[in-house]
């Protein structure tokens, strides 16, 4: 067999094509992305799997920070965990956001995005076989970056309660008894914009203190919150600084995600093993970019208090033309820009609505089952766009969907 006959992948890539999935979907999850072209670039289609950038820019700040720091050639180069002016700034202004006491040179690296804070993370704290419980539904690269490492994966449902749509907390309780490495979740959480409530943290941090696990939090929609509705920092829970993993950044609700930039705060111990793995994976945060956080949390309150306004009646619109879809389930989170829809009641399947979407309303989607099994039922969809091209996709989408030529 020579080189062109042999698989190129690893096995350790393979495995992040979830083969286990095949059951569900009838392919594996990167079968059924690759039949539906979602390779990040839209395809010529209205693009809802992220914010629309040019109806959401960044503050006026982001580009004149930028420029300044490009300009002076000595900025060029950092420590693999950030420049020491911008963790020391971050650490100021994420401090006073979630209430807890952060060393700028020990609890805080600087990453490139989030998206890289999370693999740098987990490949900093998990071993082959270790015991990971992962909320289900949860942003779509967790579990394919937890099988990439071969950890042992355990779902974490959501459960209706008082407070609304929880993560179950007793299913975590039996799970974490019997010994569990880490837990990972979001809050508010993507896909469905459930937040914690204040019950659900503290006695998450209960769990985690009485059986000696680590919990890595996803907070990147912490800003982004309607209604009133009361935000709790796990890691200022008693117990919890040297517990909690928390990701943070301004690239969505600041709408910073080209300046490729964002944070992961914890302990001294992890922050260094994060740092070994960052310097392997991308050398450090693109160094220009990290200098625009020095501005994050300090100069944009009235901004980022504007964009909720704005994205809170663009979510009360959407709801409203999506539920003249009879069968559709649309039920609003407290955060984040997405919608969770449920086409259980349509007859068909998330991927088969995904289809439908991009075929007949030119509208590319996310599938539920690419955030875990329990979303195989559901589509998300980011609403931050401009209002008039999104009510006009609006009109093909629930065409499409009541199934109308």
């Amino acid at each position: 067999m020579n080189l062109s006959e042999r698989a190129v992948e690893s096995q350790r890539l393979q495995r992040t094509h979830l083969p286990g999935r095949r059951e569900q979907l009838g392919m594996t999850v990167r079968e059924a992305d690759l039949s539906l072209g979602l390779n990040g670039a839209g395809g010529g289609l209205l693009d809802t799997t992220h914010f629309d950038t040019v109806r959401f820019p960044p503050p006026d700040w982001a580009i004149s920070t930028f420029a300044a720091a490009a300009a002076d050639g000595t900025t060029a180069y950092t420590a693999y965990r950030g420049s020491d002016e911008v963790r020391r700034a971050c650490a100021r202004s994420v401090s006073g956001l979630m209430g807890v006491e952060i060393d700028p040179s020990r609890n805080i690296a600087i990453t490139a995005g989030t998206q890289s804070a999370l693999f740098a993370v987990l490949s900093a704290v998990v071993d082959e076989g270790d015991v990971v419980v992962l909320a289900d539904p949860e942003y779509l690269f967790v579990e394919r970056m937890l099988a990439f490492l071969g950890a042992e994966v355990r779902r974490l449902p959501f459960v209706s309660t008082t407070s609304g749509l929880q993560p179950d907390l007793d299913q975590l309780d039996l799970y974490s008894s019997t010994g569990i490495k880490l837990f990972i979740t979001s809050n508010p959480n993507n896909p469905t914009g459930t937040v914690l409530s204040p019950g659900s943290v503290a006695r998450l941090a209960q769990l985690a203190v009485r059986d000696d696990f680590l919990v890595l939090i996803d907070e990147l929609y912490a800003r982004l919150v309607y209604d009133d509705v009361p935000y709790t920092h796990l890691a200022a829970q008693p117990g919890m600084a040297d517990r909690t993993i928390t990701l943070l950044g301004g690239s969505k609700t600041e709408s910073l995600s080209g300046y490729r930039v964002g944070v992961v705060v914890s302990s001294a111990p992890v922050i260094d093993a994060v740092e070994q793995t960052l310097a392997m994976l991308c050398l450090r945060a693109p160094a220009y970019a990290q200098h625009v956080l020095t501005r994050w949390l300090v100069d944009d309150g009235d901004f980022v208090a504007k964009r909720v306004a704005e994205l809170h009646d663009i979510r009360r619109t959407t709801i409203e033309q999506l539920l003249t879809v009879p069968g559709l389930v649309v039920a609003a989170g407290s955060g984040t820009a997405y919608l969770w829809p449920d086409v259980s009641g349509l007859g068909i399947s998330g991927l088969e609505a995904a289809r439908v979407l991009q075929e007949k309303a030119g509208v590319v989607v996310s599938p539920g089952y690419q955030f875990g099994p329990s979303g195989s039922n559901h589509f998300r969809i980011c609403y931050a766009r401009d209002e008039r091209e999104w009510a006009a996709a609006l009109e093909r989408m629930t065409a499409a969907l009541r199934g109308e030529s």
